[in-house]
């Protein structure tokens, strides 16, 4: 299978893989745990002892030797493998998804998704919204009307409305899988654009908690600047930015704070560009990678004298992120 059908794959399925086991929290019993407990109950050893082992109740240990052994033989023989078998042939729920055998929890939930407004005589009002082509998210001109709820909303707004009525109430991830898994859409696919993200596909938590500016640290703060350079009072205190224009070409611009004194830095394109197919993380060709600029920048400042290089202040950009490197050739702190 090649890797764009692949993609295409999973991008259908919402940026979930659907026929992933899930993982086996602490409150079941693991297949390491269930071969201890084969190997101690060998040894004639008791069901309290073993429970104390592992660190579990006793009628945990006592309920699983006597439902998840060997019924194929005379006396029930305890084996790890078959009980992990029986465990999870239990644990499998071919349960129908709450919003498709409930009509009207479902329209409840896609009215509001959609944020569609009736009048007095119910009819939809307002506009149609983008059309939605399985890619990721639109534009923000683009984005469905603002009065859509977000699966949080809608979640406790149905506990207010139906307390009394359990079958029309539903947990906001439960929208969310309706939404992306595959098998269990209950919900038209276009309504990912209805939410605040717009995302086609789900974003893993961990990747959330990653940092934006990991090459940012604490001692590259814009904080961290000199006095002197706040006050523009002594020249060599420097302000770069990244001009990006058509084609992908681009210029780095360096100003000075006090004497508004501006150099253009060149930033030809690497060998290769244009003729090399672009690949995601491969090398940056256009001129303005993270190497490509410290070498620019380096060439362009060595060439001030020291006095005239006392700090540069760029933005957050990735273009900069080998700021340690630039500092160690020209010798000039890098603020951010």
């Amino acid at each position: 299978m090649s890797t764009p059908v692949g993609f295409r794959w999973f991008r259908h399925a919402g940026g979930v893989n659907p026929h992933l086991p899930p993982e086996v929290s602490g409150r079941y019993l693991s297949f390491s745990e269930r071969e201890d407990i084969a190997i101690w109950h060998s040894q004639q050893v008791s069901a309290r002892e073993i429970a104390r082992r592992l660190g579990r109740d006793p009628s945990t240990i006592s309920r699983e030797l006597r439902r998840n052994a060997s019924t194929r033989t005379y006396r029930l023989d305890y084996k790890a493998s078959i009980a992990q078998w029986h465990a999870e042939r239990r644990a499998r729920r071919p349960k129908v998804a709450k919003m498709v055998g409930n009509d009207r929890l479902r329209q409840y939930v896609q009215d509001r998704l959609s944020g569609v407004v009736h009048t007095v005589d119910g009819v939809v009002v307002g506009p149609a919204g983008p059309q939605w082509k399985g890619r990721n998210k639109p534009h923000r001109g683009d984005r469905r009307w603002v009065q859509a709820w977000s699966p949080e909303q809608i979640a406790n707004r149905l506990k207010v409305e139906f307390a009394d009525d359990v079958s029309m109430q539903i947990s906001h991830e439960a929208i969310y899988q309706a939404l992306y898994v595959e098998g269990r859409g209950a919900l038209k696919r276009e309504l990912v654009t209805c939410l605040r993200t717009g995302r086609a596909l789900r974003v893993p938590r961990a990747r959330n908690r990653q940092k934006a500016w990991g090459h940012v640290t604490s001692e590259v703060l814009i904080s961290e600047r000199p006095a002197e350079a706040e006050d523009r009072a002594v020249p060599g205190h420097w302000e770069g930015d990244l001009i990006i224009g058509l084609q992908r070409s681009a210029i780095g611009t360096l100003v000075d704070r006090t004497t508004r004194f501006t150099m253009l830095v060149h930033l030809p394109r690497e060998v290769g560009y244009g003729l090399i197919p672009r690949t995601k993380n491969g090398p940056a060709l256009a001129g303005y990678g993270a190497v490509t600029m410290k070498n620019a920048l380096a060439s362009t400042m060595t060439g001030l004298p020291e006095q005239l290089r006392r700090s540069l202040t760029w933005d957050r950009g990735k273009e900069l992120s080998q700021h340690v490197q630039f500092k160690i050739e020209t010798d000039p702190g890098v603020l951010r």
